[in-house]
Parts: structure tokens; sequence; C-alpha cells
């Protein structure tokens, strides 16, 4: 394919390796299909090449469906396989006859934690196709692909992601309107100049002499959020719903559990029954706004903090899960340089990106950066900030039609809810409330975290969801449900539209949705 053909610079692709894959048998999750593996070679000799997977279905049902990426990409989605966080028993893309594709962000790793090797960031065009000149690129192969395979472009496309994967999602929405029908988008890591700035604000604190909380205290902090607000919803079910609600009730500097006060005595650390004064101050500066003392080309003034206060930081409760929440959130292993696999995911995010997109100095110790007034390299900040505002102008995909479904966790440690509630305010601002309700919906989920909760645990039918709209006109504003996976398996919640969330009714099941309606205070 020569680049001419390809709406953003490159040296060209082509196709590398086909196989055909046969389906698994009676009732599979998955149909025939072809596998293509192509690449798109890049205009820098020194940039990586972007790697491309497609799977064709034998039975094509004329429509695509574009997977997003995670982390700092290197990796490349599984097409055959589901979306996170689909429901239970709903089909894959691939399975409902879908061609699908996903690239690996423009660059490879095998790094182990390959979701926070940013050493790519060094190479310019690396950085812009992970930043999301890739989606452009990888969607004109894949279609020029299916052209030559089916003869016919896709009637229909849809980009789905979740945490880069959604900040793909928005961008390819504001960047490529005419490409796109629809897109979700769960849990965006947009803005990312400024959230990867949140996240080594937030371990700087940790970091400090004391301030690292254990697991057992994380628990303390958990059990003692859940006493003073669980039931503020109506239902003592182990979900804060009403967060507004307890972020205005609880303070752990006076909050007690069964009792006893969560602050140790004298604030001194006592051990893993209580917070010391220096933990409970590092909770509430990783709570709070974080302002910058310098500007952003992309208009952001500072970071909205993280709900640690009211989430599960990763607590010892013998969840499966937990190890992974740790990593999520505080990590297991207080911050520290040199970094360990221990510590905390948002430590090696915001590390790599200091390194290598800001100082260009891989031994950098990011713990020493001056988060508010930009560590001497305010400029190079601003100038990266300026593809974070990519995803702000969305009228020219509702104008031809296309339709956002957005949904963000509250108990979310890696990524803030608080972030996407703000983009999310700021498009009802510059399009106002009637035109923004014409295209997109947002939902917020109580006790749901970056991709996993061992609280609520969610599983939502987000393609169909998105199919009806786009394809039948059916609103998803007050029919969505979101299926609890682990914390009680199969109990249900009405997916509510932002700012509300879910109220017991006070009669019924409280494991089922019905028993549940939104609302806003």
């Amino acid at each position: 394919m020569p680049a001419d053909r390809i709406g953003l610079p490159t040296s060209g692709a082509k196709v590398v390796g086909t196989a055909v894959v046969d389906a698994d048998g009676p009732g599979s999750a998955t149909s025939k299909y072809c596998l293509v593996n192509a690449r798109i070679m890049p205009v820098d000799p020194q940039a990586p090449n972007i790697e491309v997977k497609l799977a064709l279905p034998w039975v094509w049902n004329g429509k695509a469906a574009m997977m997003g990426g995670a982390g700092y990409g290197g990796t490349i989605y599984e097409v055959a396989g589901n979306l996170l966080n689909a429901a239970p028993g709903s089909l894959s893309p691939l399975a409902r006859g879908y061609a699908v594709f996903a690239d690996d962000s423009g660059h490879q790793s095998s790094y182990p934690g390959a979701a926070a090797d940013g050493a790519f960031l060094v190479n310019d065009e690396a950085r812009h196709n992970w930043m999301g000149d890739s989606i452009k690129k990888t969607r004109d192969v894949a279609v020029a692909v299916m052209q030559a395979a089916y003869g016919r472009k896709p009637l229909r496309s849809y980009f789905l992601g979740s945490s880069t994967g959604g900040r793909q999602a928005l961008q390819a929405a504001g960047r490529w309107p005419a490409d796109w029908d629809g897109v979700v988008s769960l849990y965006p890591a947009r803005n990312v100049t400024t959230s990867l700035l949140g996240m080594l604000a937030a371990t700087q604190a940790l970091s400090g002499p004391g301030h690292f909380l254990t697991p057992e205290k994380r628990g303390v902090l958990r059990r003692a959020a859940l006493a003073a607000c669980d039931s503020l919803d109506g239902a003592k079910d182990g979900i804060i719903s009403n967060v507004k609600g307890c972020s205005t009730r609880f303070d752990p500097a006076t909050a007690t559990l069964n009792g006893i006060p969560v602050r140790c005595p004298d604030g001194q650390d006592t051990g893993d029954t209580c917070l010391s004064n220096a933990q409970i101050a590092t909770l509430k500066s990783i709570d709070a706004p974080l302002r910058f003392q310098f500007s952003l080309a992309s208009g952001s003034t500072g970071f909205p903090g993280f709900n640690i206060l009211l989430s599960d930081s990763g607590v010892p409760d013998g969840s499966p899960l937990q190890p992974m929440m740790s990593a999520m959130s505080v990590g297991a292993e207080q911050p520290a340089t040199p970094l360990s696999p221990s510590m905390a995911m948002m430590a090696h995010m915001s590390a790599s990106y200091i390194r290598y997109a800001v100082t260009n100095s891989p031994g950098y110790d990011p713990l020493t950066f001056d988060v508010v007034h930009g560590g001497g390299y305010a400029l190079r900040l601003s100038e990266l900030s300026v593809a974070d505002s990519s995803d702000n102008d969305l009228a020219p995909f509702a104008a031809k039609g296309g339709k956002v479904l957005m949904l963000h966790g509250t108990e979310d440690l890696l990524v803030s809810s608080r972030g996407t509630a703000a983009y999310y305010d700021a498009l009802v601002k510059t399009m106002g409330a009637t035109k923004l309700s014409s295209f997109l919906r947002y939902y917020q989920v109580p006790g749901f975290g970056h991709s996993i909760s061992p609280t609520f645990n969610l599983g939502w039918d987000q393609l169909s969801a998105l199919e009806n709209w786009v394809e039948k006109g059916i609103d998803p504003a007050g029919n969505q449900i979101g299926v609890d996976t682990i914390g009680v398996p199969g109990r249900t919640r009405p997916l509510c539209i932002y700012p509300g969330w879910p109220r017991y009714t006070g009669k019924g099941d409280i494991n089922n949705a019905s028993s549940f309606r939104c609302v806003t205070r």
C-alpha cells in the first residue's frame, strides 16, 4: 500500500502474513476468520513500525471495529477476543461478524510491564503515533485490506477502547469524524500531560518518610469510609454510590471505626490499626486538586485529584483482584528511585513520561521533579500538551450523526473519574446540554475501579448499546444495566447518566437494578 493512500505521513504499508483460523465449534465465541498481519512503515528511519492485526470473518456483517490500546502500548489487543468489561455472555465483535483490527500504537515492547514502558517517547514520530496518529494510519490500512478482501468498504465503523484506548476513542471522534460512526470510551486516560503530572504528584506524596500506607492501613480507611457512607444510597451493600455526599461527610482525621478513632493517638504511627497524621495528610493531598503555576497549551490549569478517601486502594480482603487493585492505586511497595515491579503503576507511568518525553534523560529522578512549577520544563510540558486538546471539539462528529458512549468508575485510582467529569462539563459549556445529549452519554459507576473492582466488577453490553443507538435510534440514556461479575456475581445496577447515581427505592432485592432509581442528590 503506497504512502499516498494513508491519511498521515508514512513510508507505506504491507501485509506481512495471513492465516486461516477455524471456528472453535458450535456455540463458539469466535467464527472462522482470516488473520492478517500488516506493517506500517515510518517516515523517520529511527522510528518503529506500526504493527497491525486484522480478523476478517468468513461471514462479514459489513461493519468494522477498531480495538484501542492500553497504557503505553507496545502490544496488540486480541482481535478475536471480547471487549474489556463486556457483559457476561455477550458476543465479541468478531463473533458478531465484525472485521476487527488493532495496532500496537506504533512501537513494540518486551518490557514485563509493557503498559508502563515509555522509552519510545524519545522519538517524536513514535510519540505522535501513541498520542493518536496511529489511529488514522491503521484505520486507512485496515479499510484498504477490507476492500481487497471483500470488494467493498465497511458500511459502519466503530472505535472501542478503555483507558488509553478510551482516550483514543475520543481522539478518533475529534480528529477524524468522517471515519467513524460511533465510539465507546471507557475510563479514558485523556489529557495525558496533566494526568501524568497528577500521577507523579500522588507518587511523590506517598514517597515521603512515614507517608506510605500498608494494605492493612488501607483496609482501616476503606472500612471506615464504608461505615460512614455505605448507607447514604439507602442500601448497605458495600458500594458507596453517593460520592458527593460521602466527600462532604467522611474525614479520616475525625472518623471512627467501631467506635475507635481512625487517627492514631496523638497522630503518631502506632501500627497497622490506625493512620498517622502524615498518612492522613498524604491522603488528603492526593484527594485535593493540584494547581499548576505555569501555562499549558492545552488550557489545562491543574489536576482534579483522586477519590482516594472513599475508594478501594488495595486492601487485604482475600479477593484475587486485590494485587491488581493495589498495583493500579498506591502499590505494594512505597515509591522510590529506582523503581521496582511492586510499586504502583502510576509511579512507572509518570516516571517514563518525565524521563523520556519531558527531560529526555533516562536517569532522571522523577521524585525530584517540581510538578507545580514545571521543574524547569514548563515550555516542554506545554508543547507536549498540544495533543491533549484534540478531543475537545466533537461538533463535527455530532454533525455527521456520530454517537459517543463514555463510562468511568468512581473508584478509579489510576485515571481520575473527576477528570472525565470535568471533560464532560467542559463539553456542556461549549456545546450546550441539549446538543451534547443528542450524541453523547456519560455514565459514572459507583464502586468500579480502573477496569476491575472486587466491589463491583462491571460487565456491560456496550457494543449493543452503541449499535442500537447508531443504527436503530434507540437512546441508551435510561435503559443500560451494569452487571457485577466479582463482588456479588450477577447483581445488577442501573447505569446512571452523570451526575446521577443509583439510590435504593426502599423495597425490592438490593441486588436487582429494578430496586434502584437514578438521582442527583
